[in-house]
């Protein structure tokens, strides 16, 4: 087991993931902005106005970034459990689903941002019935505040750190290891244990050159052939009936 790891640079380590996290959000908006359609208006005197009556690209956008969230929460996991393996369990779920909320926020205000000065320039500048298209925007997600004061984020702005936070606790309910942490001393002693002994040639473990192979020539040598084997010493016949006895002493 490794030493302990004091809470201060928990909160460090912590931390600088969720930093990490965010900043990766930048290239993700540039990615939800290339993919996501860019929505047709029309210029008017209130403002701009959708060129159709029912365009599809908005929610098209919404769903980009909805699978591009779920995507990147899923490899925020994935980074965070090998990566933090130190820290698995409470610290690594946290940072898991703080870096997915920080990345998906950092997303949705890059990828919306670009493009967006061309659309402000022409809906100040351009007469009215320019068609012009508008750049990708969220419509089922965003900011709203709670009391008046803190802003808390909703709708698929949230799915990055969902994904993240169910991915990781799934990793950690199929954890073989009960701290979630791989514990080498069990490695170890599984690695010092001896082998199993292999079996004889008579199906019987442990036979080894004494109890198998010695004892099997032992059986050969004694089950040779008859006139191999040396004749038992002849037994004296009892003397006949009348016969002398044979001096004594």
């Amino acid at each position: 087991m490794g030493r302990p790891v004091g809470l201060g640079r928990v909160v460090a380590v912590g931390a600088a993931t969720v930093l990490v996290l965010g900043l990766l959000g930048a290239p993700l908006g540039w990615l939800w902005a290339a993919v996501a359609p860019a929505t047709p208006v029309v210029k008017s005197g209130d403002g701009a106005v959708y060129g159709q009556a029912q365009p599809e690209q908005p929610i098209a956008a919404d769903g980009w970034f909805s699978l591009l969230g779920l995507a990147f929460g899923v490899l925020t996991a994935l980074a965070v459990w090998f990566l933090l393996r130190r820290h698995r369990g409470p610290v690594g779920l946290v940072v898991a689903a703080a870096g997915g909320l920080a990345a998906g926020l950092v997303a949705w205000q890059v990828g919306r941002r670009v493009g967006l000065a061309s659309y402000q320039r022409l809906l100040d500048s351009a007469p009215d019935g320019t068609r012009f298209s508008k750049p990708a925007d969220l419509r089922a997600g965003g900011i709203e505040l709670f009391l008046g004061v803190l802003p808390v984020p909703y709708g698929n702005l949230l799915l990055p750190a969902f994904a993240a936070a169910v991915t990781y606790t799934l990793f950690a309910g199929w954890s073989r290891w009960p701290s979630l942490r791989p514990e080498p001393e069990s490695d170890a002693a599984w690695l010092a244990a001896p082998p199993p002994l292999p079996a004889g040639p008579a199906g019987v473990a442990g036979s080894g050159p004494t109890g198998g192979a010695g004892s099997q020539r032992a059986d050969e040598v004694s089950s040779g052939p008859a006139e191999a084997r040396p004749a038992p010493p002849a037994v004296p016949e009892p003397p006949a009936p009348g016969e002398a006895a044979p001096p004594r002493g």
